[in-house]
């Protein structure tokens, strides 16, 4: 009798202790579930909302002006892409001019999808704020929480995302500390040099002391953002930002989407030639049309993707060392005028490639310029913020 007791007890005790086993397993996958958003598996749609009609009056005025400054600063210097000026969600100018391909002949129209360059930094600072709205990161945490073996101390995801890391650029030191310059570059490679060749590095600067933009910023935010979600970077736009919002000419480079790609070229029509950090994202990368950026543009004034918090986030200026209305926020440049009001916008070149986004957030207007022929001209598109904005001065242009 006490033998089937003792029997009975410890078969008692075996499954109590499968019980807490399989609890202790069934927290740590939610704990897991918490800090990681694996690639989503709902379809995801935004619905942006219709446009607002404007006074013919106001769609002539704008019409006309850009018109002309199209013709005067544009054309004469042999422009080759696209633009848009829209106003409450309307397309009230849009022109595109020139060839997609030196060598094909094909005209560009507004489906001929462009490199974006440094615009692409908009999308990828976006996407790292929604994982930190839904607590996925914190914006505060060191890098090295994300990445331990990343030993460089005071560097916070938020130092990166304002370009306040100190940071050099690797754009200059993978080749100078001996990169192959055959090997393409990728994102983990950047990593890997800052890891473990620190002690060569150059230029590394105190964190948090003063803006520098710095394109290796980017790039960790981009690998930052493919270990939370389980997902390859280009793959986790096209699902949560592209798709969902027909952006159908718009996508971040790799060898499959070499037939869809079109070069870029100097001033003089001498095509670029592609080199080692051209496989590089995050910080560029991403190809687009003036429609498609405008459709990032709409959703971003909406609470459809980022609530007001994490937009009001993106664009509070964080470089306030020095007096001035040049600024940056979290993936945003912007001129912050005497009268509070914010120009929220970022340019973009790489090779012969250049880009302008342009977001009044008040006026609710919006300036698109994408060229694939170096055209500094490009950059003057800021003069038309004037048609919106009566008492806004020129700056000069940033990259």
């Amino acid at each position: 009798m006490k033998l089937k007791l003792k029997k009975n007890i410890f078969l008692i005790a075996i499954f109590l202790g499968c019980l807490i086993i399989i609890g202790l397993l069934l927290a740590q996958k939610k704990s897991n579930n918490n800090n990681e958003e694996d690639f989503p598996s709902d379809e995801i749609t935004y619905s942006l909302p219709t446009p607002i009609d404007i006074k013919p009056s106001l769609r002539n005025f704008i019409q006309s002006n850009c018109n002309a400054w199209y013709n005067q600063f544009l054309l004469k210097s042999g422009f080759n892409g696209g633009m848009i000026v829209a106003k409450d969600g309307n397309i009230i100018f849009e022109k595109y001019n020139g060839i997609a391909n030196l060598n094909s002949r094909n005209p560009l129209d507004e489906n001929t999808p462009l490199h974006i360059a440094s615009v692409s930094k908009t999308f990828t600072a976006m996407c790292v704020l929604k994982l930190a709205q839904v607590k996925k990161i914190d914006l505060d945490n060191p890098f090295s929480f994300y990445f331990p073996s990343f030993n460089y101390p005071g560097i916070s995801v938020r130092s990166l995302l304002s370009q306040r890391s100190g940071l050099p650029n690797y754009v200059y030191f993978m080749d100078e500390l001996g990169w192959d310059k055959n090997k393409f570059v990728t994102n983990q490679d950047v990593l890997k040099f800052l890891i473990e060749k620190k002690s060569e590095l150059k230029n590394i600067e105190e964190p948090n002391r003063h803006f520098n933009y710095c394109n290796t910023n980017y790039v960790l935010l981009a690998l930052l953002i493919e270990k939370i979600t389980k997902t390859p970077y280009p793959q986790y736009l096209q699902k949560t930002i592209f798709e969902p919002l027909q952006m159908n000419h718009t996508f971040v480079y790799s060898d499959a989407d070499s037939s869809k790609t079109n070069p870029s070229y100097d001033w003089r029509w001498y095509q670029a030639v592609f080199i080692n950090t051209d496989k590089v994202y995050g910080d560029k990368n991403i190809f687009s049309t003036p429609r498609d950026l405008l459709k990032w543009d709409q959703l971003l004034r909406t609470n459809l993707y980022l609530n007001e918090a994490s937009l009001q986030k993106a664009y509070t200026p964080y470089s306030n060392e020095h007096p001035g209305i040049r600024n940056y926020g979290l993936g945003w440049r912007m001129y912050v005028l005497p009268n509070e009001k914010k120009i929220i916008y970022h340019n973009g070149w790489w090779h012969g490639s250049n880009a302008v986004f342009i977001r009044l957030l008040e006026e609710k207007a919006t300036i698109i310029l994408i060229g694939n022929k170096y055209d500094k001209n490009i950059y003057k598109a800021r003069d038309l913020i004037g048609l919106f904005m009566g008492n806004y001065t020129n700056q000069e242009e940033d990259e």
